[in-house]
């Protein structure tokens, strides 16, 4: 059964996003101002007891991650917050609903992260063919400022806090922390080696917290209602709600925000309209083309990072592209495998000859050897660089898994 639940996208469409005075009206700002009463360490607590995890992909604690870079400061100078709203998976459109239709919500979120990591500047990030999403956080950021909510102290409060908007580079690359620092510093989105991560040596070699849009949003709910309550949401290790963004052979393809636990036959049956007209469910391709496929034996399955990876399975950003019976496998594979190839960086060789490698391997229309296929992904995965090069075995893996008689036979 669907557990219905809006945190993020709460109050989304039933007013105008560019209006602040509707936002607060609707209660907007109140975590805010309640989270500016507090000491950081006490929301830093709150945060951790709500087992919030980072809605990016990686699932990280984001407790833990904001704690790692308060404390990495210990007295330094500066201390940073971005906002990773370079949206590049295929399939993911969720920052990019928040952006344009709760702006409000993602400032809310990042003041109060910058409040309790003790910075006073934040990133926001934008993909850059977001025109519409950047036109909305463009206002939304002058807004707040205009009525004191940004700037040299939040709310009256004494605690600065403002936001500059950067735009991406255009490279899917740049959805990696630590490349995206790359191109906030103003040079070319290739990717650093880590360590030093971001909580240690980000932006402009300063402690930096790199969060994802949806994940920042979050944090007005759990100041305002508590742990106990965001607790109550979801999987036992995966608390709260998760944005699906449901694409692909389905008959009302959309963004739907449900508590974690919810299965992929409820996605697909009850809130995508189901199956389009005359086609059977084969699999889906869940988290974007860095993500797994999966077949029929995982409809019933409740989604959440730990569910999903103790199947093998990711859940990544939240993408799912579901494929018909008519729909190929082979097809949908070599397509992802020539996006690798297209937005590899070619710094390193084991990304740049392994994505051109994979692509050639792919391109006869016949058989494919599976198992060279494998070998090439799961050499890449051990050296390349970054998430790129590491990607294309998740996606390769799976599709062997759960359709290796489609990919071995011509």
């Amino acid at each position: 059964m669907i557990k219905s639940a809006s945190i993020v996208l709460k109050h989304a469409g039933e007013f105008d996003a560019l209006s602040i005075d509707d936002y607060l009206e609707s209660g907007g700002y109140n975590g805010l101002r309640l989270a500016l009463k507090r000491l950081p360490a006490e929301i830093l607590d709150e945060v951790e007891r709500s087992g919030l995890r980072g809605r990016g992909g990686a699932g990280f604690p984001t407790g833990l991650k904001e704690r790692f870079t308060r404390d990495a400061c210990g007295g330094c100078d500066e201390i940073y917050l971005i906002c990773n709203a370079d949206e590049g998976e295929p399939g993911t459109f969720k920052d990019r609903i928040i952006m344009e239709e709760v702006p409000h919500r993602l400032i809310e979120g990042m003041a109060i992260a910058g409040h309790v990591i003790g910075a006073s500047r934040g990133f926001l990030y934008i993909r850059g063919e977001y025109t519409e999403a950047i036109a909305s956080m463009t206002a939304a950021v002058a807004q707040a400022r205009e009525r004191g909510i940004l700037g040299p102290s939040m709310m009256n409060s004494g605690f600065p806090f403002d936001i500059e908007i950067r735009l991406g580079g255009g490279s899917y690359l740049c959805g990696e922390e630590l490349t995206l620092i790359e191109s906030l510093e103003g040079r070319r989105g290739y990717p650093r080696i880590k360590p030093p991560f971001p909580a240690e040596h980000g932006l402009w070699g300063r402690p930096t917290l790199v969060n994802n849009v949806e994940t920042l949003c979050h944090a007005a709910t759990i100041i305002e209602r508590g742990a106990a309550f965001y607790q109550t949401l979801g999987l036992e290790k995966s608390r709260g709600t998760k944005i699906f963004c449901v694409s692909g052979r389905v008959n009302q393809p959309g963004h739907f925000e449900v508590e974690f636990g919810v299965t992929l036959r409820e996605l697909i049956e009850n809130l995508a309209g189901g199956m389009a007209e005359g086609l059977g469910f084969k699999g889906a391709l869940l988290g974007g083309a860095a993500g797994t496929f999966v077949d029929a034996s995982f409809l019933d399955l409740p989604l959440g990072y730990d569910t999903l990876k103790e199947r093998g399975a990711t859940l990544g950003s939240g993408a799912v592209i579901v494929l018909s019976d008519k729909d190929s496998v082979k097809a949908m594979l070599q397509s992802t495998l020539r996006f690798f190839k297209h937005e590899s960086c070619g710094k390193c060789v084991p990304c740049r000859v392994g994505t051109a490698q994979l692509v050639k391997m792919t391109d006869s229309a016949g058989p494919w050897d599976t198992s060279a296929l494998l070998k090439e992904a799961q050499y890449m995965a051990d050296t390349s660089l970054c998430p790129l090069g590491q990607s294309p075995v998740l996606p390769v893996q799976s599709a062997i898994q759960y359709f290796e008689s489609e990919l071995a036979h011509a």
